[in-house]
């Protein structure tokens, strides 16, 4: 059947593919630094790419399915990476410990980038990163001290401090929109990598989202605290990604109207930490004085 000869060219062997992406990556780069975007071999160049990345999606929708089995279950045949797996708890505790050591190595970065490149900006975003560092590290002091679900009455005060923390947050958001508006600062990422850093920045988000979702109905205030934090961080990495898409691909948009949707997005980030922060203090702050009060009784 001819159809079932089609198909089988999808499906190329391994170094005939291997070839095909070595020969595309040379030729894409070669169109996009010259210049030839729109030049006839251009064309040839977009169709054999198109091709090549159809025939790894089908070879990794054939191939990985049974990687994935025989993956999955090593992880879960292994104490310590089925505890992560299934213990919400001490994945809570493993994922503060790694997101405290990011925080800490952006603070150094940026703090060491503001001092050889002179300009606040960089400051400002080690400011940024600090605050964020801050509670985590209360978090995670709480947790190797006290434990989770072990003593609810100092998890909502922890919980509580932290949302106060959090407002702070709007002051480094504060200044970097204004950087971002009067002093034209900004990310800026050249060439792939932008792509790279928005998939990046959609799948923190949307994972924040879901696990603010899925911890807040565990009832725990530190757990849910950890994943508002993720919250607000992925927010603020939006803002940063719309800098650098103006940055990148701004150009046919005027001055004005890009100030307008960084205003627009950086009042909104704001309004949404505000919210969290605020409600998180409130709920805390009402079942501690339900607690106080029953415990007087």
């Amino acid at each position: 059947m001819e159809w079932r000869k089609l198909i089988k060219l999808l499906y190329p062997p391994v170094w005939v593919t291997i070839l095909l992406m070595m020969i595309c990556t040379v030729a894409l780069v070669y169109t996009f630094i010259g210049g030839y975007e729109a030049h006839p071999v251009a064309y040839f160049t977009y169709v054999l790419s198109f091709y090549t990345l159809t025939a790894i999606v089908m070879q990794c929708i054939r191939v990985i399915p049974k990687h994935y089995r025989t993956a999955k279950k090593a992880v879960y045949d292994n104490p310590t990476s089925n505890r992560f797996m299934t213990d919400m708890k001490f994945r809570t505790h493993i994922s503060l410990y790694a997101s405290l050591s990011v925080n800490l190595l952006y603070v150094i970065f940026n703090v060491l980038s503001g001092f050889f490149y002179h300009t606040a900006w960089f400051y400002i975003l080690a400011f940024y990163y600090t605050i964020l560092a801050v509670m985590r590290f209360l978090l995670v002091r709480f947790v190797n001290r006290v434990g989770i679900g072990n003593n609810r009455f100092k998890e909502l005060r922890r919980s509580r401090l932290c949302g106060y923390i959090l407002l702070m947050v709007n002051l480094a958001l504060s200044g970097a929109v204004l950087m971002i508006l009067y002093q034209n600062k900004g990310y800026e990422y050249h060439g792939i990598l932008i792509y790279v850093m928005a998939l990046y920045t959609f799948y923190i988000t949307t994972l924040a989202i879901i696990n603010l979702v899925k911890y807040r109905r565990l009832g725990s205030p530190v757990m849910s605290m950890a994943k508002i934090i993720s919250m607000a961080a992925s927010l603020v990495s939006i803002l940063s990604l719309e800098t650098a898409m103006f940055s990148q691909f701004g150009q046919d948009m005027s001055p004005e109207n890009q100030r307008i949707m960084i205003m627009l997005t950086g009042a909104g980030v704001s309004i949404i930490i505000v919210t969290m922060s605020i409600y998180s203090i409130a709920k805390n702050s009402k079942e501690i004085k339900k607690i106080t009060e029953n415990s007087y009784e």
